[in-house]
């Protein structure tokens, strides 16, 4: 029972500095889930996202399961590899 504790309390005291970060940025959509990290996408067509517009080229933070609807519909550019 002791080793159980000592796991949560780490993996606690590791997500809470991620959870201070995300609440720097603005997302749009969805809420995140807990453990998730916002995922910045730029847009390629015209959208409106929970009562804010997006034009093509402009860039927001999504929860990843939206990006990835959001990919499948094709409202989200292309990203280039370098």
């Amino acid at each position: 029972m002791t080793t159980n504790t000592k796991k949560t309390t780490t993996t606690a005291a590791a997500t809470e500095p991620a959870a201070t970060e995300d609440q720097d940025v603005t997302v749009i959509g969805p809420p995140l889930r807990v453990g998730q990290a916002p995922e910045k996408v730029r847009f390629a067509h015209h959208l409106r996202v929970g009562g804010k517009e997006v034009k093509p080229g402009d860039e927001a933070h999504v929860s990843p399961d939206y990006a990835r609807q959001l990919r499948g519909s094709g409202y989200i550019a292309r990203t280039r590899s370098q």
